[in-house]
């Protein structure tokens, strides 16, 4: 018998893992993307250094996929950082952990990890087809993709389907693979922006003086029983956006969705404690303005003072225990959200109700899902594509399962044709 036919459609992490998994096993894989070339989109989340992975305990690790860490486990126990780590070393990439426990290539570029994958994977027998832009099925169950030359068709026995979710569109991930689903009765939770910048009125002064700026060395939490987690973000002309605003990207849009707006609480002196900042703003300050003051005595300057004089009324200035609660819990109202084609990532996607525990789809046999059109979120650090690289393994060896158990129909098939 023939080996199997298992067509790959999207070249991310996600798509170029199954793809691996399946010619490993010898199966002829074609990998299909509507792109003029494969990885885009992972290429640009190394343009500023490959943050692959992240080297915290395995518990923690696994608690960054909140509501779908159940889902998320399994695919880590398949492949987590570790595994992952070995992975980019046996392609030639060493890897190192930076101060924040993040994962990156030393050469901290995405380029040549992808170089050695793809030459890997062409050695291994996959065929490549760019340009190949899917919008579903024909009438008698052929996939169906546009191209340049015009439209084209195949019949792979599987089907893997790691099409992204609807960040970056330009960059292939556009989430036209929504309706083509849920006209085949597949169950698809609204994609949303994760990992995105978020929005707020500033004063025409603060957004012309300090949009660009960063804010370093704060804590944020939202409104609600949280604990500040510490880094930095950066002012927009517009917002906020950056890594700590990242991490807390999932509550914060949940609840402006729920509530049309949501506080953004900021410490801007995380290794202050109350007690003392209190008692460098009760300080007499004589004949020095407040700005002058604070500078001083608690090294507040720049952007974080005009932060205090956007957020808080005047009269707080006049109540010195006011002024320093505020310095620790700056609230910050925002009122909405960067778009979807501006998030760093997709929120929402298929339904885990509408999959197996091997990532085929119930109402498609044969089609399998794997990577961000999935249903599940992580921050950033590294977990959301080690995650993404974990479902393309899930994917592609629920496929191998799938076709070993068809094995017996298959010979019947053949011997119809003997």
């Amino acid at each position: 018998m023939p080996s199997n036919i298992v067509a790959v459609i999207g070249a991310g992490p996600a798509g170029l893992m199954a793809a691996e998994e399946l010619a490993n096993a010898g199966v002829h894989v074609a990998v299909y993307d509507a792109m003029p070339s494969v990885g885009r989109k992972f290429l640009l989340a190394g343009r500023g250094g490959l943050n692959l992975t992240h080297s915290e305990a395995s518990a923690a690790f696994r608690a960054r996929f909140g509501d779908r860490a159940e889902q998320v486990s399994p695919w880590l126990d398949q492949l987590d950082a570790t595994v992952l780590r070995q992975w980019a070393l046996d392609l030639g990439v060493e890897t190192f952990v930076g101060s924040s426990g993040r994962v990156f290539p030393q050469e901290m570029k995405a380029a040549p990890l992808l170089r050695a994958w793809l030459h890997r994977l062409r050695a291994s027998g996959v065929q490549f087809h760019t340009r190949h832009k899917w919008h579903g099925w024909s009438e008698d169950g052929a996939l169906s993709f546009d191209t340049p030359q015009g439209a084209v068709s195949a019949r792979p026995d599987a089907v893997v389907l790691a099409l992204g979710g609807a960040s970056w569109p330009r960059l292939g991930s556009d989430g036209a693979w929504q309706s083509v689903l849920e006209a085949r009765s597949v169950a698809v939770a609204p994609l949303l922006p994760a990992n995105c910048g978020f929005l707020t009125k500033w004063s025409g002064y603060f957004s012309e003086r300090f949009a660009g700026q960063p804010l370093k060395a704060i804590a944020l939490a939202p409104q609600g029983d949280f604990n500040m987690r510490r880094g930095e973000c950066m002012v927009t002309a517009d917002g906020v956006e950056g890594g700590l605003v990242y991490a807390w990207s999932s509550n914060l849009r949940d609840t402006l969705l729920r509530e049309g707006g949501a506080t953004l609480y900021v410490d801007l002196l995380p290794d202050r404690d109350p007690a003392q900042v209190l008692a460098e703003v009760t300080r007499p300050r004589g004949s020095r303005s407040w700005s002058s003051h604070l500078s001083s005595r608690l090294g507040l300057r720049g952007v974080k003072t005009a932060l205090l004089h956007e957020c808080l009324p005047k009269t707080v200035f006049n109540d010195p225990h006011a002024l320093a609660a505020g310095i620790k819990r700056l609230p910050l109202s925002l009122n909405g959200m960067r778009p979807l084609a501006q998030a760093i990532s997709t929120a929402g996607g298929v339904q885990f109700e509408a999959l197996n525990q091997h990532l085929m789809l119930q109402a498609l046999p044969g089609v399998f899902c794997a990577g961000e059109m999935l249903d599940w979120e992580a921050p950033t650090g590294g977990y959301l594509l080690t995650a993404s690289f974990a479902s393309g393994r899930v994917a592609g060896r629920g496929v191998l399962g799938w076709l070993a158990a068809l094995k017996p129909a298959f010979a019947t098939e053949k011997q119809k044709h003997i």
